[in-house]
């Protein structure tokens, strides 16, 4: 370990390190290969380093999850299918990834979550995720004249009735899914009407993320926050209105919906409330326990940093367990914190926030420090007006009562 990492190692950071592995895995089998051409993905662009076709080989599929269970210090293992679209590497393909996790998994209990467009989920796909309990998270943004103002097929199509086709054979099957839905510039103002959408659909499980994207000036391509020569992208949602969109769906659901619907935010906050774990990376301390595999075995730290100067390592070339202990990946995680400005750190949100996710830190403070999340408004916003409820909240739940009762007495049970 390097003299610079020591001296920046807090003693939770130190703790963390030296103990068993434990580590998320998402695995990307088709790369950016995908049926759609939203205009915001993030992901996309990076057929620019892999090529347009790829579809990641049986071998080293099987290393894969081999090492993955083998290394992974838990007894419940959950490995992320991510894309592009994942579906379309085919049914048949899925069932030999069942078989391989069954032929390494010994006495470890396995989850699996898939992450989809949902336009190719047929009868045959939902059998099957019934049959092996998958997680199913279907991409879709709100009522059709939102979804379809930037989730268009590669003809330039909608595709907001395939989705609807995708979820019916979901609920037919008696699948279990939920929801990831983008904020951005076409959904400003429109909080309740897309939380009630998917009140509709079926979905209790909710992820809300802010599309806040900024694209080289050149080459009009999504970029990192380290590149000197990007604009904000047309699609990015506002900061404030980004808080205030989340804030108008918590009003709602502190009063009516606590403990029957769940939303990432609102859950990641009010477990940082109570110093528990907050479930997600983004809102977490530090980072560095999610790496992704491409489809040609190359790791990275997070799918929002797959870029070159970020690979780690290649499983085909290094053990799984020295590249995810490596001291790059180590770096990555706690640079999450230790690369935030000085007024981050004093803010009286800090517990709640962690500066959010760093892909997200493109503006700089009053004082010129650079790396201010360009979100920082709306979260600001947000925490603010959910205070007195979550206090509260976290008064119900060390007191063994249910946070839900808070939607009988509100902010001052």
């Amino acid at each position: 370990m390097s003299e610079w990492l020591k001296n920046t190692l807090t003693l939770s950071d130190a703790c963390r390190i030296t103990k068993p592995l434990r580590f998320n895995m998402m695995f990307k089998p088709v790369g950016s290969l995908c049926n759609l051409n939203c205009a915001y993905c993030y992901y996309l662009d990076k057929a620019d380093i892999y090529g347009e076709e790829h579809r990641m080989s049986l071998d080293t599929l099987e290393k894969c999850i081999k090492e993955y269970l083998e290394i992974n210090d838990a007894e419940e293992i959950t490995f992320d299918w991510h894309g592009g679209e994942p579906l379309l590497l085919g049914l048949e393909y899925f069932e030999t990834i069942a078989k391989l996790q069954n032929k390494y998994k010994g006495r470890k209990k396995i989850l699996n979550t898939i992450q989809t467009n949902a336009t190719l989920i047929n009868s045959d796909f939902a059998s099957f995720f019934r049959e092996n309990d998958f997680l199913v998270g279907v991409s879709i943004d709100g009522p059709q004249y939102i979804h379809d103002k930037y989730r268009k097929d590669k003809g330039t199509f909608p595709t907001f009735d395939k989705v609807l086709r995708g979820i019916e054979l979901l609920h037919r099957y008696g699948v279990e899914f939920n929801t990831l839905t983008t904020i951005n510039k076409a959904s400003e103002g429109k909080g309740l009407e897309v939380y009630d959408f998917m009140k509709k659909i079926g979905s209790h499980y909710m992820q809300f993320m802010p599309v806040v994207e900024y694209v080289n000036t050149e080459t009009n391509r999504i970029t990192s926050p380290d590149d000197e020569n990007c604009k904000l992208a047309p699609w990015s949602v506002n900061p404030v209105k980004y808080g205030e969109f989340m804030c108008e769906i918590f009003d709602f659901w502190v009063r009516n919906d606590v403990g029957e619907y769940f939303v990432n935010l609102f859950d990641s906050t009010l477990a940082n409330y109570c110093g528990m774990n907050p479930g997600t990376c983004v809102y977490s301390e530090t980072c560095g326990a999610n790496a992704v595999v491409e489809h040609n075995g190359d790791i990275y730290p997070c799918d929002h940093f797959v870029y070159t100067r970020h690979k780690l390592g290649n499983i085909c070339e290094m053990s799984l367990g020295d590249i995810v202990a490596s001291d790059k990946m180590t770096e990555f995680g706690i640079n999450k914190r230790n690369a935030l400005p000085s007024e981050c750190l004093r803010c009286k949100y800090y517990f709640a926030c962690h500066g959010e996710c760093p892909k997200h830190r493109f503006d700089k403070t009053v004082n010129g420090e650079q790396g201010l999340n360009a979100l920082c408004k709306g979260l600001q916003l947000f925490f603010s007006y959910t205070e007195p409820y979550m206090i509260e909240m976290r008064k119900l739940y060390f007191s063994g009562k249910s946070p839900s009762e808070v939607m009988f007495c509100g902010p001052k049970c």
